[in-house]
């Protein structure tokens, strides 16, 4: 049912003349998906030295928090951005993104590192000062970097995959594949 409401959404927004516009114009998605790759750099950039930091891997000698205040804000600038050029690349091709496998991937493990991102910055803030100025962070946000560090990893792993989507719908048979693609039409035509 999910997939049915997502498929039909997605050919509302495809029906819309500035998702095809979007599209169509010489430059306009070009221009959008390279914002899009460059302020993934600018926000994950941040995000790993912050990681990196927590896990003594660099800088240890700079206290974790200035690190992390210095680059708040251009992080979160440029999440703000990636998130308004994703939305975009989404609404330029609605129904191919949602029909594709690497996207729901990518959204999950979007999900799961909002969620790890909340928890560590709770984390973070309670530790606060205590130990600031060690080479490497306590255990429990070591270990809310790794693994920041391996969502973040994955969201960028399965963006890339999206363009060159292996699992089309029309190639695949596989039911299962088939029903986590949100390839309705195929699954009916089962």
């Amino acid at each position: 049912m999910i997939n049915e409401l997502l498929l039909q959404f997605a050919q509302w927004l495809y029906a819309q003349s500035y998702s095809q516009m979007l599209l169509a114009g010489y430059y306009s998605y070009n221009w959008v998906e390279a914002t899009h790759v460059l302020t993934l750099m600018l926000s994950i950039g941040s995000l790993f030295i912050i990681d990196f930091r927590m896990l003594g891997l660099i800088l240890p000698n700079v206290p974790a928090s200035t690190i992390a205040n210095r680059l708040h804000k251009p992080m979160i600038i440029g999440f703000a951005i990636m998130f308004i050029t994703g939305f975009l690349l989404v609404y330029a091709k609605p129904v191919e993104t949602v029909q594709s496998l690497w996207f729901r991937i990518k959204m999950i493990l979007l999900v799961c590192a909002f969620i790890n991102a909340w928890i560590f910055n709770a984390r973070l803030k309670a530790a606060e000062g205590s130990w600031d100025m060690d080479p490497v962070a306590p255990k429990n946000l070591r270990t809310g970097a790794i693994i920041s560090l391996v969502l973040w990893c994955g969201v960028v792993t399965m963006g890339r995959y999206i363009p060159y989507d292996w699992v089309d719908c029309v190639n695949v048979e596989n039911p299962t594949i088939l029903w986590a693609a949100g390839c309705v039409e195929q699954l009916q035509a089962l």
